[in-house]
Order: C-alpha cells, then structure tokens, then sequence
C-alpha cells in the first residue's frame, strides 16, 4: 500500500470537529433512495416489466442485477441477459435491497474521495453486515422494511466521514498507528478528539437521519447503551462481528475476532440470552451457514 505524505495533525475539539462536519458532503440516496421503484415494489401488484424499465434507466443498478443473478451464488446454467429474467429470478426484497446498495455505495466512494484506503474491500465489509443483520434481524422479529439491512450497510459511515473531512487524521489512525492489538475507538480519540462511532452519528444527524439510523451509527460497538432502537443496534454489533470474524472485506479493525466474541458480546445476549442453550446453538448454526454464503453473494455486487 502506498503511504501518503505524512502530516502533522493534533486532536481536534468538539467545536472544530463539528464546524468541519458541516461542510461534509451530504449522502442524497439516505434520504430518497429511488422513490419510483419503491413505490412499485412496495404495491400490492407488481409487474416485472414496469420494474426492470425502471432498473433500466440506472445503468449503474442494472449491472449489478445482472452481475448479481449471474453469480456463483446462485448458479445459473445459462447467463441471464434480461432485466426481466433477472427481476424474475432474484425476487422483490433482493431488487429493494440492490435499490438501497447501489446509490448508497456510490455516494459512500464520492464521500471518501481520493483518499487511501481498500475501499472495495471496505464495501464488501459494509454489505456483509447489512446481510447479516438482515438475516438477525429476521430470526429476532420478521420485519417487512428495510431499515435493519440499511442499518448494517451505513453502521461505519463514521470512518468514510473521517476520511473525508480529516483526511490528515484519518491516514495516521489508519495507515502509521494501527497494530494488531489496537483499541481502535480509543486509537482514533487520541488522534482525532473523536471515534468513529460517534462521528457517524454527528454526521447522520446533520443529515437529518431517523433516529434509528444515528443510534446504530453511534452504539453498534455499545448496543447496551442504545435507547430507542436497541434490538437493530444488537443485531448491527452481531452481524459486525461475524463478517469480520469471518474475514469478509476490510473494515478497517485489524483485531482479532473469534467466534466467541460475537457469542459473548453485548448484542447477542440482549438478542438471544432469553432463549435456551438449545434454541442459541440452533440459531447459531443457522447463521454461520448465512455467513457463508456472503462471498457468493458479494461476487455479484462488488
């Protein structure tokens, strides 16, 4: 990896943090991720041509459906080369989460700009835990929206803040200080004033973000202390520490994550501690099988 030039940067206080933050680019597919399409795929009837007319005036979206379909994920003798077929195969939930990837994940690249970092790893990272937590989510309480897997792909929107608002601190924290036994959050208070977590969490509400958005960003390392949303902010800790256990993408943490650190962590007992030993183990095989199926999945969006 190529290090950039080396600056000096101190701690910033809150106040300089915050006026920064202000000049931060704003993320527009947050706030209105292609309103038309999920109009018709929230509809009672819904056409496969109407959708796929719509896909196709994003080429960026069209691609990834058809990288997506064509993956070794799902295994398709012949290639598919039309839109419909794609929206056919795929179904409606897997086209609304593609909807929310797409512009997301490209606003997230114009956000970070030029800086230095294995973003496409970074992203892969991203969408594994907005899978997983998706896949949490629906063992804790079948849901028909998508917050909880938009939860998961933005969780670290933090560090894409810090890396474009603080490049200076951003390339210290993650290219000169890092170690394998590093407390990152505390790693990036001492250089930056701030972690990431919390950073996030300034930002999405700048953005004027639900509230379920700016827990998640700020307490998905401390889902205990999370108010109103604790269950998706459980789920997001969960699904975090899976992906990175399993080594799927890069999200910046270079610590060592086990199986049992995902078991004993906060999230899971406030998720999973009513049940009995019999139902956890259950649940835990159900999710490691999820687990390994991401990288499949990831071939076709990233």
């Amino acid at each position: 990896m190529i290090s950039a030039p080396q600056t000096k940067c101190e701690p910033l206080e809150r106040q300089q943090i915050e006026s920064r933050l202000n000049g931060c680019a704003c993320l527009p597919s947050l706030s209105s991720i292609d309103s038309a399409l999920k109009e018709l795929l929230g509809a009672d009837q819904r056409y496969t041509s109407q959708i796929a007319e719509i896909i196709r005036r994003d080429p960026s979206l069209s691609a990834r459906l058809l990288r997506l379909v064509n993956s070794v994920y799902y295994g398709m003798s012949t290639p598919i080369r039309s839109i419909e077929e794609a929206v056919f195969y795929l179904g409606v939930r897997q086209i609304r989460q593609l909807a929310m990837v797409t512009p997301v994940i490209e606003d997230f690249q114009k956000l970070a700009g030029k800086t230095q970092f294995p973003w496409r790893d970074f992203w892969r990272h991203c969408i594994g835990t907005a899978v997983m937590t998706r896949e949490i989510a629906e063992i804790v309480q079948p849901s028909r929206d998508e917050v909880d897997y938009l939860a998961g792909l933005i969780h670290d929107v933090g560090k894409i803040v810090m890396a474009s608002a603080f490049p200076e601190h951003f390339h210290k924290i993650y290219h000169c200080r890092i170690q394998e036994a590093v407390d990152l959050p505390q790693l990036e208070r001492e250089v930056l004033g701030m972690d990431h977590a919390e950073l996030g969490a300034a930002y999405l509400k700048k953005q004027l973000l639900p509230a379920v958005f700016v827990e998640i960003a700020r307490f998905h390392h401390e889902p205990e202390r999370a108010r109103s949303s604790q269950q998706a902010v459980a789920a997001v800790q969960v699904a975090d520490l899976m992906v990175r256990q399993a080594k799927i993408g890069n999200s910046g943490n270079p610590a060592e994550v086990t199986e049992e650190s995902w078991l004993n962590s906060q999230g899971w007992q406030l998720l999973f501690a009513h049940k009995t030993e019999e139902e956890r183990a259950i649940t835990s095989s159900s999710l490691k099988h999820s687990l390994e199926r991401i990288p499949n999945i990831l071939e076709g969006l990233v």
